[in-house]
C-alpha cells in the first residue's frame, strides 16, 4: 500500500497487530482498499487531519446501536468465528510462551520464556535468594534461606496479575475491567465487550515494599516484554463516543441519524486514551498521548488504539513515553535486538446491513529495532497469508524471520438477524514462510506449505535451523522442517500419533518435549499427555516415551510459564488438574533419563482443594518451590518430601 509517508520514527512502536491491506470493505460504504503489498505505517500530519480521518474511517460502521450490528458485539473475527477454545489448545491471549533452558552456572530456574534475555511477565519471579509472587491482590517477598515471608504489599481491590523484576524494582500489571457506560446507554441491553477497559501499571520498591508510582489508563493490557532494565507494555483502548440507542422516544432511524451526528462532532480526544499518574505524592491526569504521536495503517476502521509504554525500572514511573497507533492485535514476539508485532486482522467491525462473508486473512508483521534505549524504532514491515497461533509462530534466526501460519480457517456459520446461514468451511492447511529485511520491507524469501491439510496448527517451535510444527484434527502429525536454506524451506519428516502437543520444548541432544492431550483415533481428548521425541534424525522423528494422565489437563498446555524443565538432571514439572472437578490439582514431577520419561512423584499442596493447587514451580538449589494462591510449598528435589509450607 502507498501512504503519504513511511513512518520511521518512534511513533510506530509496539503495534500488537495492525488492520491493514487485507481488510475487505464494501465499496458503497468506504474507499477502495489498496491492493496487497508491503504493509506500511503512516503518521497523522496534524490533529485536525487526524480527527477528520478517524471520523471518516469509522463512519461506515455506525449503526443505531453504536458500532457494529444490532444486538451484537462491536467486533467479529475476520473468519466469522472466535478462536477455537477446545481443551488443551494454546489460546491466542497474552499468549502462550516458552523457554530457553537456564544457564549451566545458575542454581535456580527462571521464568520460562521464548527467547533468552527477553523476559516476560508472570506470577512468580526468583533470583535464587528470594521469591517474589503476585496472587490475590498481594505482592509477597519470600526469603529462600529462611523459608519465610519477609514482606507483603497489599494492593487492596486492585487485581494484579503479572510482574516483571529488575534488581530491587518490580513492575506490576493490574487489570481492573471497568464498565464505561455511555450517556443514553440502554440499561436493558448487554454492554459490548469493548466497554470493558482499564489497566494499571505499578512500580514497587522491593526493599521498602512500597509503591513508587502508579499509572492508570483506560486501555486494557495486552502484553509486555523486558530487556535488561527496560520494560515495554502494550495496552489497547477503544474510542469513547456517547452513542444513543433506540428507545420509546427515538426509533432506529432517529438513533442512527443522531449517532452519525455524534461521530462528526466528537473531538480527537474521544479516540485518545486517558491516564492518571500518582508519583512523588502528586496526582496528574489527562490525555495519555498527543495526536502528533499517533500513527495508523493506510486502511483502518478507527475502532481501537494500541499504545506502547516504555519504562526504565531503575527510575521514576512517569507516563511511559507513550506512542500510539490506530490498530488492533495481540501477538508480540521479541529478541534481544528486535521486537516483532503481528496482526492477522481477526478483529474487524461488522459492516451494518450487509451479509457476513468470510474475509481473506493475512498477517501483517512489523519489525522494530530495540537495540537502543528508549522506545523502539520501526525499521521494516511485511505480510504473509494465514493466521498465527501465538508468539511461537514467529522466530528470528540469522536475520531471517520464520512464520508459521494456518490458512482457510473454517467459518461454519454466522448469525444474522435471528437466522443462521450455514457456510461450508474452506479447507485448511498450514505453511512456514521465511522473510528477510530489504530496506523498509520484510520480503518473502521462501515458503513451504501443504502442512496438515484439513487441520490447523496446535504448536510450533523453531530451534536453530530446524522447525517443528504440530497440526491436529484426529491424529497428530509432528512435522520436522529444515530451514537451513531460507530460500528453500522443506519438510524433512513426519510422525503421526494420536493426540497432540500444545507446547514444545527443547530438551537437548536432539530431543523435544511435548505437553498436550492424548486422544482417541477419532480425535476425542482423554487427558494430559507428556511426550519425549527424538528429532536427531530429521527425516525420521519418533516418540521415545509417553506419559498419560487420564481425565486431566495442564495449564502448561496453554501457558508455558507453568512448565519447568531443568536440563542439568532432567527434572520436569507441570501442574495437572482433574478436568471434571478442577480440584485435586497437583504438580506432576517427571524425570527425563536418556530416552525415557519416568514419574518421580506428585506435589500436593495442603489447601489445593480450596485454592486449585500449584500454578508455578521454580527450582532453587536442591528444592522445588511450588506457589499458588494458597501459599508456597518447599519440597526436596530428590524424594519429594515436604520441607516447608508457607500459607498465604
Amino acid at each position: 500500500m502507498n501512504g503519504r509517508k513511511l513512518l520511521t520514527g518512534v511513533a510506530v512502536v509496539a503495534v500488537a497487530g495492525v488492520c491493514v491491506s487485507s481488510t475487505v470493505r464494501d465499496e458503497s460504504f468506504a474507499p477502495p482498499v489498496a491492493d496487497h503489498g508491503p504493509v506500511r505505517l503512516v503518521a497523522f500530519d496534524s490533529c485536525d487531519n487526524a480527527v477528520k480521518e478517524l471520523r471518516n474511517a469509522m463512519a461506515p460502521y455506525v449503526t443505531a446501536f453504536g458500532i457494529g450490528g444490532r444486538g451484537r458485539d462491536f467486533m467479529l473475527s475476520a473468519d466469522g468465528m472466535a478462536a477455537d477454545s477446545s481443551a488443551g489448545v494454546a489460546q491466542r491471549e497474552a499468549v502462550p510462551k516458552a523457554a530457553t533452558p537456564p544457564a549451566e552456572q545458575q542454581n535456580h530456574s527462571t521464568t520460562n520464556v521464548h527467547e533468552q534475555g527477553v523476559d516476560e511477565p508472570d506470577l512468580v519471579k526468583t533470583d535464587g535468594t528470594r521469591v517474589v509472587s503476585i496472587t490475590d491482590g498481594k505482592l509477597r517477598v519470600i526469603d529462600v534461606a529462611r523459608r519465610s515471608i519477609t514482606g507483603t504489599l497489599d494492593l487492596g481491590d486492585r487485581r494484579a496479575s503479572q510482574l516483571l523484576v529488575s534488581g530491587d524494582r518490580a513492575l506490576l500489571v493490574v487489570e481492573n475491567p471497568v464498565v464505561v457506560l455511555d450517556p443514553g446507554f440502554a440499561p436493558d441491553r448487554p454492554q459490548p465487550r469493548d466497554g470493558l477497559s482499564g489497566s494499571e501499571i505499578v512500580l514497587v520498591d522491593l526493599k521498602a515494599l512500597k509503591e513508587i508510582g502508579s499509572l492508570k489508563t483506560d486501555g486494557s493490557y495486552l502484553d509486555a516484554r523486558q530487556v535488561g532494565g527496560t520494560a515495554r507494555v502494550v495496552v489497547r483502548s477503544s474510542p469513547r463516543l456517547p452513542w444513543v440507542y433506540p428507545s420509546q422516544t427515538a426509533n432506529e432511524a432517529g438513533a442512527l441519524r443522531r449517532n452519525r451526528e455524534i461521530l462528526q462532532s466528537e473531538p480527537i480526544t474521544s479516540w485518545l486514551p486517558r491516564y492518571e499518574l500518582v508519583q512523588n505524592g502528586t496526582r496528574s491526569s489527562g490525555t495519555l498521548v498527543d495526536c502528533a504521536n499517533v500513527s495508523h495503517p493506510v486502511v483502518h476502521a478507527a475502532s481501537s488504539l494500541l499504545t506502547v509504554l516504555t519504562f526504565e525500572l531503575s527510575g521514576q514511573l512517569g507516563t511511559g513515553q507513550p506512542v500510539s497507533i490506530v490498530a488492533d492485535g495481540d501477538t508480540v514476539y521479541g529478541t534481544g535486538r528486535s521486537l516483532y508485532v503481528a496482526d492477522d486482522h481477526r478483529l474487524l467491525p461488522e459492516m451494518p446491513g450487509k451479509p457476513h462473508l468470510p474475509r481473506p486473512v493475512t498477517t501483517a508483521v512489523h519489525q522494530f529495532d530495540i537495540s537502543r534505549s528508549g522506545p523502539p524504532r520501526h525499521v521494516a514491515s511485511g505480510e504473509v497469508s494465514g493466521t498465527l497461533l501465538n508468539q511461537y509462530s514467529l522466530s528470528e534466526h540469522e536475520d531471517v524471520l520464520r512464520i508459521a501460519t494456518t490458512s482457510g480457517t473454517a467459518a461454519p456459520c454466522c448469525r444474522r438477524g435471528g437466522s443462521v446461514a450455514q457456510q461450508p468451511p474452506p479447507p485448511t492447511e498450514s505453511a512456514v514462510t521465511t522473510l528477510r529485511r530489504d530496506g523498509t520491507r520484510l520480503v518473502q524469501v521462501g515458503r513451504v506449505d501443504g502442512l496438515g491439510k484439513g487441520e490447523r496448527i496446535y504448536s510450533v517451535r523453531f530451534i536453530g535451523r530446524m522447525g517443528y510444527v504440530v497440526t491436529f484434527r484426529q491424529t497428530d502429525p509432528l512435522y520436522t522442517l529444515d530451514l537451513s536454506d531460507p530460500r528453500q524451506p522443506r519438510v524433512t519428516g513426519e510422525l503421526k500419533i494420536t493426540g497432540f502437543s500444545a507446547y514444545l520444548h527443547p530438551a537437548g541432544d536432539g530431543k523435544l518435549i511435548g505437553v498436550g492431550q492424548e486422544a482417541t483415533e477419532k480425535g476425542r481428548t482423554t487427558g494430559t499427555q507428556v511426550s519425549l521425541f527424538d528429532v536427531s534424525n530429521p527425516s525420521a522423528p519418533r516418540r521415545l516415551s509417553q506419559f498419560h494422565l487420564p481425565g486431566s489437563s495442564s495449564e502448561a498446555q496453554y501457558d508455558p510459564h507453568a512448565f519447568l524443565f531443568w536440563p542439568q538432571d532432567g527434572t520436569l514439572v507441570v501442574p495437572v488438574t482433574n478436568q471434571e472437578t478442577y480440584q485435586n490439582a497437583t504438580s506432576l514431577v517427571l524425570k527425563v533419563e536418556g530416552g525415557q520419561l519416568r514419574e518421580t512423584g506428585r506435589i500436593i499442596e495442603p489447601e489445593s482443594q480450596n485454592y486449585g493447587g500449584a500454578r508455578r514451580t521454580v527450582l532453587i538449589g536442591d528444592q522445588l518451590w511450588s506457589l499458588s494462591a494458597a501459599g508456597a510449598q518447599v519440597t526436596a528435589r530428590n524424594g519429594l518430601t515436604q520441607q516447608a509450607w508457607l500459607p498465604f
